[in-house]
Order: C-alpha cells, then structure tokens, then sequence
C-alpha cells in the first residue's frame, strides 16, 4: 500500500521535473503511479469534438511513486511518512522530519 493519498502536496524527487511541487489529483495503485498537478507535462494531438476545438494539448502524465515524496507541512521539504495513534484512537500519518500531523 503506498503512502501517498488523493490530494496530498508532493515534491518530486527525481527526472526532469526534480523540486517542482504539486498536488496529487489521483493514485494508480496498480501501476505504481500517481497523477500530479503541474508536474510531467505531454504535449497531445486532441482531435476536435463538440465542446472542444482541435490543436495541442498540454496535460500531466503520470510518474512513477519513487520519484515522488511527501512535502514536509514545517519545512516545505521531502520528507518520509509515518503512522501513529493518537489519543483519541484516530490512526494518523505523521511527517517523520518535523513529526507534524499530515490528515486532518
């Protein structure tokens, strides 16, 4: 299971994207990817429909989950991730540079 969640803010660690930082708009779990805003941009041929005229696109590929990591909330740098209890019995996930809590 990764740690890397719908929404969550990364950083990419790696490619020719390295230091960009995004949010990640959805999770492949199967492929080990993720799709992160901003981040591994394509250029597409999009053929005309209805509501879209014809021309190049640009959008986000998807990148592969190790050559991404969690931004720490303090820092704003990588950083790993953790899981602990908290007192009230909620399982968090915690960023293991500054300890800050990362669900809220």
């Amino acid at each position: 299971m990764s740690n890397i969640r719908k929404g969550d803010s990364v950083i990419v660690i790696s490619g020719s994207d390295k230091g960009k930082k995004g949010s990640v708009l959805k999770v492949f779990p199967k492929e080990n990817r993720a799709l992160v805003q901003g981040v591994n941009l394509v250029k597409r041929h999009q053929r005309q429909t209805q509501t879209q005229q014809a021309g190049i696109v640009t959008k986000e590929a998807r990148i592969h989950l190790s050559n991404i990591a969690h931004v720490d909330p303090k820092s704003g740098k990588a950083t790993r991730i953790g899981a602990k209890t908290l007192g009230d019995g909620r399982k968090v996930r915690f960023a293991k540079k500054s300890g800050e809590v990362i669900d809220v």
